[in-house]
């Protein structure tokens, strides 16, 4: 069972492509390129939020990564991480992390 992080952030009614999730990406593909953590999964547009997916460190690490996505510049405030692993049956199963920015 591999655990892994869900980072949910915030959607604007009708906005399924803002340009802050290209800014997300950038920054999860590079941490993924210097061996910091894995980008588990593309980023999935899921009910009113985006959920980006990480793994490959250790949850502190991970939620230290989720964090700095949620201080990134252009991103919503009210961004959340879950922490889950791939047994889950669906989206937002894990345990809820409040992020600080």
């Amino acid at each position: 069972m591999a655990q892994h992080v869900e980072i949910h952030v915030p959607l604007a009614p009708g906005d399924r492509s803002p340009a802050w999730v290209e800014r997300v990406e950038d920054f999860l593909y590079e941490l993924d390129e210097e061996g910091v953590i894995e980008v588990f999964d593309d980023a999935e547009p899921w009910n009113d939020v985006c959920i980006f997916f990480i793994a490959g460190a250790r949850e502190p690490r991970l939620i230290e990564v989720a964090s700095r996505v949620a201080a990134l510049d252009g991103v919503p405030s009210g961004v959340f991480a879950r922490v889950t692993d791939d047994k889950a049956a669906d989206f937002g199963m894990g345990r809820r992390v409040e992020l600080r920015r």
